[in-house]
């Protein structure tokens, strides 16, 4: 076990917004052991601050699925992958034939931006101080990194079923909220597994030696791609069914509990 990957949201991080103490200690004991860490999320680089303030993490964190990779200590985006104005438009296009009512929204290195109805009757999840406004293509100018899409019925799962078919050949469709029809489409072939497969090489450290942790389907590839990829027991079933390796549940400190019996493993060794 040379590096550390793990998503972030449902996996270390509750929906309370906290991150357990024996979360925080494992962690602390494995960079102490010299081994690399790197958060690998959904989330765009401005909500980070859990992992900044509770793990005191100031390295790598590989965000919005792949498509960024920023520098915690100096607050800076590393590299990126965007999405043009053109695959944006048609996406728009070809949901709003296949769905009433779908919503959209534009992550770009400069911030979010939504449409009217994006949020329905639920207050904002991404970021108050929001004002939805129509998408237009000068948003493009300032790096499309991640395209949502909303329907307010029914699953992200029979969201995703529904699209899928249409929407694959133009970009990475994947999903990772628990209760809410919500979409994330990035730039085609960029997923957490090759962002990270790239932070990996770079760093000489093959996927064999990688651990892996998460619990949703953004989260699929990078457990595949991982010598030991552990889906959270809590996770959802298509995360558990993309490795054999389990972590126990989010509840139960998972994460920790796995590292933690690792680094025994190495000091016996």
């Amino acid at each position: 076990m040379r590096l550390i990957a793990s998503d972030i949201d449902g996996t270390i991080l509750g929906h309370d917004g906290k991150i357990s103490d024996r979360t925080v200690e494992a962690f602390a004991a494995a960079a102490e052991a010299g081994i690399d860490i790197v958060f690998v999320t959904g989330r765009p680089p401005r909500w980070l601050d859990p992992i900044r303030d509770r793990l005191g993490h100031t390295g790598t964190v590989i965000c919005s699925n792949g498509a960024v990779t920023y520098d915690l200590s100096s607050e800076t985006v590393l590299a990126s992958h965007l999405l043009d104005w053109a695959t944006v438009d048609r996406v728009r296009h070809i949901v709003g034939g296949l769905t009433p009512e779908p919503y959209f929204a534009l992550e770009s290195l400069t911030g979010l931006h939504v449409e009217e109805g994006f949020y329905g009757n639920r207050t904002s999840q991404f970021g108050a101080g929001i004002v939805p406004s129509a998408l237009t293509p000068d948003m493009a100018d300032g790096g499309i990194v991640k395209m949502l899409a909303v329907v307010h019925e029914g699953s992200a799962d029979e969201f995703l079923e529904l699209v899928s078919p249409r929407l694959s050949p133009l970009l990475a469709v994947t999903h990772s909220a628990p209760d809410l029809a919500l979409l994330e489409m990035g730039p085609l072939g960029v997923n957490k597994a090759v962002t990270l497969a790239e932070y990996a090489a770079a760093r000489g450290i093959e996927a064999a030696d990688v651990v892996a942790f998460g619990d949703m389907p953004n989260d699929i590839e990078m457990l595949g791609w991982a010598g030991a990829g552990y889906a959270m027991a809590s996770g959802h079933p298509d995360a558990l069914a993309a490795t054999a390796l389990r972590a126990p549940r989010f509840e139960d400190d998972g994460v920790a509990r796995v590292i933690e019996s690792r680094l025994a493993a190495l000091r016996l060794a």
